[in-house]
């Protein structure tokens, strides 16, 4: 895992070693929707769980649909998602033989996640989409987003620096943190669809290593962080798409079928 941390924020990124998933899947798969074995995903988050020295069930996660929207997790909402996994999402036993994990809290349909509750961990999960990790010490408010080709498009993370302002953050005091994810050399699309990108997110057009169009997301996402007001940026520039990271990253692309890596981020 990578991290970044400060006394009052922590930011960390999973790969995909250090889990049981096997397969396709192997090692630390986190993501319950992808074909893996549900025994093995408790297993693993519960792992994650363990490493940031919090309990299960304050993981939260997200139903990701690609979608522009964005929710605050408050102390009553986590309360009652996590009572709803606690009474019906026990896992089954599988290849690991594991039964009755502790469940996580998932918010359904959203691709942005919000809070100000300390021990909260907010995460997004990816496999060439780019997690990005927002917070504003000061204010107190962290953020974290699932910025794929078409949330990004249609103003995610415009929509979440928003979300942050109205609970007090201010843009040039928010850190934003973006995770390894499809680069422009290898992420090619048609060129109707880098022009529609381009149209939305300005600076996420480019040509890939072929020569061809493509999409460089995270260039355009942190063009839009900067027109935002949003100063402090860092990125981890790796490719997911790249076969040289194909030990270390998840990627749909490349694989089809594969597990979800992690960005988290909170508040001790």
């Amino acid at each position: 895992m990578s991290h970044d941390q400060s006394p009052k924020v922590r930011k960390v990124f999973t790969d995909r070693n250090g889990g049981i998933s096997t397969g396709a899947y192997a090692s630390f798969n986190l993501g319950d929707h992808v074909g893996d074995d549900p025994a093995a995903v408790a297993h693993n988050r519960q792992r994650l769980a363990n490493v940031l020295g919090l309990d299960v069930g304050r993981l939260v996660f997200m139903e990701q649909i690609h979608s522009p929207n964005v929710t605050e997790v408050t102390a009553d909402h986590l309360a009652s998602v996590v009572g709803a996994g606690a009474a019906g999402s026990t896992a089954s036993a599988g290849a690991t033989g594991s039964t009755d994990t502790p469940a996580s809290p998932e918010i359904e349909a959203t691709d942005a996640l919000i809070t100000t509750l300390r021990g909260t961990a907010l995460i997004v999960l990816t496999a060439d989409c780019v997690p990005v990790l927002l917070s504003d010490e000061d204010a107190g408010v962290i953020a974290a987003v699932h910025a794929g080709r078409m949330g990004a498009r249609n103003g995610i993370l415009r929509r979440t620096i928003a979300r942050m302002e109205d609970l007090g953050a201010v843009p040039s005091n928010i850190h934003a943190l973006l995770g390894a994810a499809a680069s422009g050399e290898n992420y090619e699309v048609p060129q109707s669809m880098a022009a529609d990108v381009e149209s939305k997110l300005p600076g996420s057009a480019t040509t890939t290593a072929k020569g061809t169009h493509g999409l460089d997301i995270r260039a355009g996402l942190t063009r839009q962080l900067l027109s935002l007001g949003v100063r402090s940026i860092d990125a981890d520039p790796r490719c997911t798409i790249d076969p040289e990271h194909a030990d270390r990253f998840f990627s749909y692309r490349r694989e089809g079928t594969t597990g979800r890596q992690a960005g988290v981020v909170w508040m001790p």
